[in-house]
């Protein structure tokens, strides 16, 4: 839960952040210059490519989501079974452990949405943000591609 607070909160400080440098970008244009008008369109983009990130990144999270709650309700989420440091981080040595074992599983299941969505902890628990987002994206086409294959 406390995850999700600070995504809404961020994404509201950075809505509000584009609004504001939207605004000045069109302040720009108001001014009428050739060189303030370059500007302000320069300005204007900057905003527009955040708002695409920002809607992207919301659609993967609350896709992810989706499929988590979904393993969860068959009870195949993975289980926390990581040794950990006193500090409470996660051993290394622990995490390739089971990073091994999903990966197995993985390419023993090539089509299997819920391997891939293991695999996407893994590597997540190994510190490997983008190929675990990478798994994470091939899990929810191979989920999305099994749905439509159903309906």
């Amino acid at each position: 839960m406390r995850a999700k607070i600070s995504y809404v909160i961020t994404a509201a400080v950075l809505v509000f952040y584009f609004a504001l440098v939207g605004s000045r970008g069109v302040m720009l244009i108001e001014a009428g210059t050739p060189l303030t008008v370059v500007l302000g369109v320069a300005v204007l983009i900057l905003p527009v490519i955040g708002v695409w990130f920002l809607w992207k990144n919301t659609q993967f999270v609350r896709r992810a989501n989706r499929l988590a709650a979904e393993l969860d309700a068959e009870g195949g989420l993975p289980v926390d079974e990581l040794r950990r440091t006193p500090s409470g981080r996660i051993d290394r040595d622990s995490a390739d452990e089971v990073f091994a074992r999903r990966k197995a599983e993985a390419e023993a299941a090539p089509d299997d949405w819920r391997s891939w969505f293991r695999l996407a902890v893994a590597y997540q628990d190994a510190r490997d943000t983008p190929r675990a987002r990478k798994a994470m994206q091939r899990a929810i086409a191979l989920h999305d591609h099994q749905r439509v294959g159903t309906a």
